[in-house]
Order: structure tokens, then C-alpha cells, then sequence
């Protein structure tokens, strides 16, 4: 008995879990029930039809039975039977109809009870769908919230295929444990109904239906720690190999020009054999449920045979009609045994999934960006960097030490220094991706924290090498974050970045859609359209990072006159690689190891005969022995 019992504990523990649980995904299939009480109470009242509808089903079954095997002559007393006994005219009309009539009313009955049934078994299935599809759609909703809430330094710890992955198969994994748990319920109350006709009939033959239970437990006992360690490795192979699929994609350039192809093809195919693997162990210990199932009818039909003498042999009547039922009802009940086994393996199998997305949504471990504080409307005097540092984790060096910067309205400021020197970090801090790990960056004096981070972002332009293009036409890309802008702005911005003449000599002009990330354009062109873009945003801040470092020097040329026009309304930060171009700015800093070493204009910077004077003598050179080479 202990076996049964611990089974129907697991059932129950793991049906109820999403009631008691206070993770993310049980409290959201939690607010959504409370929310769609309508749904649930009508799948409930339809898995109580149901049950009810079989139960009635076997007590018909009984009667046609009993019916048939009664010699000629004899009747049932209908006054005898159960709610019959309750309503004395309708059993007195039974009494009175001849046997085929009561037959074929019973045969009849049976038919309208399955139909009845099935009936109850679809608006149940609908209800329970309508409340997955709901819970689904908000989880979808809240994956997508969930990311592009998470601060720059949060998301970035996760790779797009990661990221992708779980947006994809949260959803599912949602429907797929509100499915199992319907149907957890609706087996717990055909269980329950056959327990009660085999009660009913003979309490000692469902010795038979505990043994079934026992062995179907002892076999779960075994099969479910080994099927969630499969799972779990499945997830994570999965998830893998969608990381690794996504990064192949949006790295082809790459893997082109690096001939690593073979090598990428390769890697996903050795994931994909490992998925494999695991998939072949997970389909063996899956299918071991099966052979029992088909085996333990038989076994126990044939024991109920045997011992069918010993227990109804006694009787007078009703042998032939309890045996049938029985047989029939255990029959059931081990059907009912074999679903819930199922449903029991199909939570394990989902229960990876499950950890993984609640280990997505929990925000105990998160970092969330910053929200409210008082609108941005202008900067009216200059931005100021006091004794800033930063830190990207706490096991790094810092990546800036000690910043104190002016930046005044209307001026261009420039950042030069080596690769890794810091120039970049300034730029994040100042856009908002990263917050000083200490120091203070303020705005007219006010800390730039007590702003409302959206209304402060709007208002800046940033162009940078890495340049991102939406697969959309020219003018939805330069009119993107600048919502209600008239085609006569968006055309101006693009003859002031210098693109209009290019984008005239295109098929479809500014409706020409630019392909994934803008590949269709050459680099250049990819770097004036995100010019026109920040110079329709007409921002106060502008940010060039490095926006001109790896064009030809015809592009470059076109890109820096835009920018020398649009500097001189507006405060700009310059991060830059060729000196040449930032020549003309208010201030330059030098940086290394993210300290700045050296502040002054041009001339004075050169005058030091410092950092930056060595930079600008070596550039010099190389510009010379250009120049030689092309002459030649």
C-alpha cells in the first residue's frame, strides 16, 4: 500500500506546486488563474463531468450486463438500485418495459453519457487552452520586459542566443506544465471514480488495482531522478547549441573572412550529436512506461479470472455483470495509472526548463535600469565628471580613476589615448549604460542620477563605429527615436550628414530597405545614415565614438564636414583615433590606464611636447609615407 500512496503524494505534491511555490512562473499561472477564474472554474466543472459521465458509464454497463445474463423470464428489481430507489414511478416504468426495450434504452443511455462526455472533455480542453494561451501571452510580454529592463551592465552578461532561446521556449514551457496539470487533475478524479466502482463491487479484488499502483510506483521511484538529469542536460545542450546557431548567424562576415565556416559547421554538428545522445536516453527511459502499461491489463485480468470464482462465486446473481465490471473498470484505472504516470514524467521533463526560465525571471540576482527622477529639458551651463571612477566588476582593475571633466555648452570636447585607455567608459557613463562606481557626474550642477534616465537618453545623439541599422527602409531608420517627424526633416538631416546624394542614387531612394544590420550599405554609408539619424534627434549632447575610424578617407571626409557643421550649436564628445580630425576641438584629454594624463587644445597639447605630441608626431609620419606611396 505504501508504493500507491506515495505515488498519489507525488501526483498531488507536484499537481499543487504551482499553488504553493513562490517562484516567478508559478505566481504568474497563479495571478492569471485569479484572473481567469471563469476558465478555470469551467475546466473544473467540465473534469467533474467527466468523471461522473465514465462512473455512470460503468454503472450502465453493470445493468446491460445483469440484464443480458438474467434467464428468461426474470427481471431487475429498478426499485433496488441506487437513485432508481429514489424515485419509485420511474423505477415502476422500467419494470413494466419488455427486456429488448430496457436493452436497447440502456445501450442508448451509454451512447448519450460518452457523447456527454466528450462534449464536456472539449469545452474543458478549450477552457484550459484559453488560460494557457492568456498565461503565455503575458509571460511572452514579461520576457520582453524583463530584458529591456535589465541595466546595460545586466544584459550584457547574457549571450543573444541565451537570451533568444529562453524567449522562445518560456512560453511553451508555460502551456506545457498548465497542460500537465489539467490533466494531473482530470486522472485524479477518474481514479478516484474507479476506486469507488471497484470498492463498490469487491473491496478485496482492488488488492489487484493496489498491486498495479505499486508496481507502476516502484517503476517511477526509478525512472524520474534519472529523467530529470536527462532533462537537464537536454536544456542545457539545447540552449547551447541555440547560443552557438545565433552567434554563427550574426557572425558570417567573420567566419567568412576568417574561413572558419568548416570549423563553425562543425562545432554546432558535434552539439547537435551530443543533443542526440541525450535525446536517444531520454526517448528509453520515457518508453519504459509503455510495456508495463500493455502488459499489466492482461496480468491482472487473468488473476481477477482465477479468483473472480472465490469472490463472486457466492453470489447468486450479479457474477457474470460484477466480473465484466470490474474487469472493465480496472481496465480504466490502469489507463488512468498510465496517464498519470505520463504526466508525472512530463513534469520532470519540463521542470529543467521551468528552472531555467524562473532562474531568468527571479530579480533577487538582477540589475534593473534606473526609473523616475525629474524630466531633462537642456543642458544650460556644462556637464561636469567630479573624481569619477569606475569599476566594471569587482575582480577588475578600475576603468577609470579619478575623472574630473568639464564639458561646457556649445563646446566640442576630445578624447584621445590608446586602445583600452578609458575613452569609451567616459562615453558609457555619459550616455547612461554604466553609473560611476563612485564620483559624481552632474548636469547644471544637479547629479545626473536624479534625472529620469529615458528623458535624459532622448536627448542625446550617439554615432559609433559599431554602426546598427534596423532592417527597415532609409527614412524609418534615420526618423528611428524621433516618433511624429515630417519626411522634410528626415530629408534635411540626411543632406546635412552629407547622405542625401547617395540615398538619391538608390532604386527606391529613401523607401530602400537597408538589409539585416544595414549590410546592403557600405560602411560609410552606414555612418552618415547614423549621423542624420543623431542630427534629427537635434540632441544636446552628441557623442562621436570613434565615428569616422574605419571609413576610407572619402567617407571620412564627407562624415567630418557634417560634423564640423553640426559642432558648432551643439556640446559634443569626441572619441578619437585620427588627431587629425579633432584638431579644431575646445579641449582634448589624453587618457591612459584610465587617468587623464594631458588637457589642452591643440596647440597647447603640442607645445607640452607630451603624450600627445608624440601621438600626433608618429600620425604625421604615417600620413606622410601615405601620401609618398600614393604619389608613387
Amino acid at each position: 500500500m505504501a508504493h500507491p500512496l506515495r505515488l498519489l503524494r507525488s501526483i498531488l505534491r507536484k499537481g499543487l506546486e504551482p499553488l504553493r511555490d513562490q517562484s516567478p512562473a508559478s505566481r504568474l499561472i497563479r495571478l492569471t488563474a485569479r484572473k481567469e477564474w471563469r476558465l478555470i472554474s469551467l475546466n473544473m466543472l467540465c473534469n467533474l463531468l467527466q468523471a461522473a459521465a465514465e462512473g455512470a458509464t460503468l454503472g450502465v454497463i453493470f445493468l446491460a450486463v445483469d440484464l443480458l445474463s438474467r434467464p428468461q423470464g426474470t427481471s431487475i428489481n429498478w426499485s433496488s438500485k441506487p437513485v432508481l430507489g429514489w424515485v419509485p414511478q420511474l423505477a415502476d416504468l422500467l419494470n413494466s418495459l419488455p427486456r429488448t426495450h430496457l436493452f436497447l434504452m440502456l445501450l442508448g443511455l451509454a451512447v448519450l453519457l460518452k457523447v456527454g462526455q466528450g462534449l464536456a472533455m472539449y469545452v474543458g480542453s478549450v477552457a484550459v487552452g484559453f488560460y494557457a494561451n492568456r498565461t503565455s501571452a503575458r509571460l511572452t510580454s514579461m520576457l520582453h520586459s524583463q530584458v529591456l529592463g535589465f541595466s546595460f551592465p545586466c544584459a550584457s552578461r547574457y549571450r543573444v542566443g541565451d537570451l533568444q532561446y529562453i524567449n522562445n521556449s518560456g512560453p511553451g514551457t508555460v502551456i506545457a506544465e498548465i497542460n500537465i496539470i489539467s490533466s494531473l487533475v482530470l486522472n485524479l478524479l477518474m481514479l478516484i471514480t474507479y476506486l469507488l466502482v471497484l470498492i463498490n463491487l469487491s473491496p478485496f479484488l482492488l488488492v489487484a488495482a493496489i498491486g498495479m499502483g505499486g508496481l507502476l510506483a516502484l517503476v517511477q521511484k526509478q525512472l524520474l531522478p534519472k529523467i530529470r538529469s536527462r532533462a537537464v542536460e537536454f536544456t542545457d545542450l539545447a540552449r547551447e547549441l541555440s547560443s552557438r546557431m545565433t552567434e554563427n548567424i550574426q557572425g558570417l562576415r567573420v567566419l567568412h573572412t576568417s574561413g572558419q565556416l568548416d570549423a563553425a559547421d562543425q562545432g554546432v554538428a558535434n552539439q547537435t550529436r551530443a543533443l542526440e545522445i541525450n535525446s536517444r536516453a531520454q526517448t528509453r527511459l520515457n518508453a519504459v512506461n509503455a510495456p508495463i502499461i500493455v502488459i499489466l491489463p492482461i496480468v491482472m485480468i487473468a488473476v481477477i479470472a482465477a479468483l473472480s470464482m472465490v469472490f463472486f462465486g457466492g453470489r447468486s446473481s450479479g457474477v457474470l455483470p460484477s466480473l465484466v465490471t470490474f474487469v472493465v473498470a480496472l481496465q480504466r484505472l490502469n489507463g488512468t495509472f498510465g496517464n498519470l504516470s505520463q504526466s508525472l514524467v512530463q513534469l520532470r521533463n519540463n521542470s529543467a526548463s521551468l528552472d531555467l526560465l524562473n532562474s531568468f525571471l527571479i530579480e533577487s540576482d538582477k540589475q534593473f535600469r534606473r526609473r523616475g527622477g525629474q524630466p531633462f529639458v537642456a543642458i544650460e551651463c556644462d556637464i561636469k565628471l567630479e573624481n569619477v571612477y569606475l569599476r566594471y566588476a569587482p575582480e577588475l582593475e578600475p576603468a577609470l580613476t579619478n575623472i574630473n571633466l568639464i564639458l561646457p555648452k556649445g563646446q566640442t570636447i576630445a578624447l584621445v589615448g590608446s586602445s583600452g585607455a578609458g575613452k569609451s567608459s567616459i562615453a558609457d557613463l555619459l550616455s547612461g549604460l554604466y553609473e560611476p562606481t563612485e564620483g559624481e557626474i552632474l548636469i547644471d550642477g544637479t547629479k545626473l542620477t536624479s534625472f529620469d534616465l529615458v528623458s535624459w537618453q532622448q536627448r542625446l545623439g550617439v554615432v559609433s563605429q559599431d554602426t546598427f541599422l534596423f532592417n527597415a527602409s532609409i527614412a524609418e531608420n534615420i526618423a528611428f527615436g524621433t516618433p511624429d517627424i515630417n519626411r522634410q526633416d528626415i530629408e534635411m538631416a540626411a543632406e546635412q550628414a552629407q547622405a542625401a546624394h547617395f540615398i538619391r542614387t538608390l532604386p527606391n531612394g529613401f523607401e530602400t530597405l537597408v538589409g539585416e544590420r544595414g549590410y546592403r550599405l557600405s560602411g560609410g554609408q552606414r555612418q552618415r545614415l547614423s549621423l542624420a539619424r543623431a542630427i534629427l534627434r537635434d540632441p544636446e549632447l552628441l557623442i562621436l565614438d570613434e565615428a569616422t575610424s574605419a571609413l576610407d578617407s572619402e567617407s571620412e571626409r564627407l562624415v567630418q564636414q557634417a560634423i564640423d557643421r553640426f559642432e558648432r550649436k551643439h556640446t559634443v564628445l569626441v572619441i578619437a583615433h585620427r588627431l587629425s580630425t579633432i584638431v579644431n576641438a575646445d579641449l582634448i584629454c589624453v587618457l591612459e590606464k584610465g587617468r587623464i594624463v594631458e588637457k589642452g587644445n591643440h596647440s597647447a597639447l603640442i607645445s607640452l611636447e607630451g603624450r600627445y605630441a608624440s601621438l600626433w608626431s608618429q600620425q604625421s609620419m604615417q600620413r606622410k609615407a601615405g601620401q609618398t606611396v600614393h604619389n608613387v
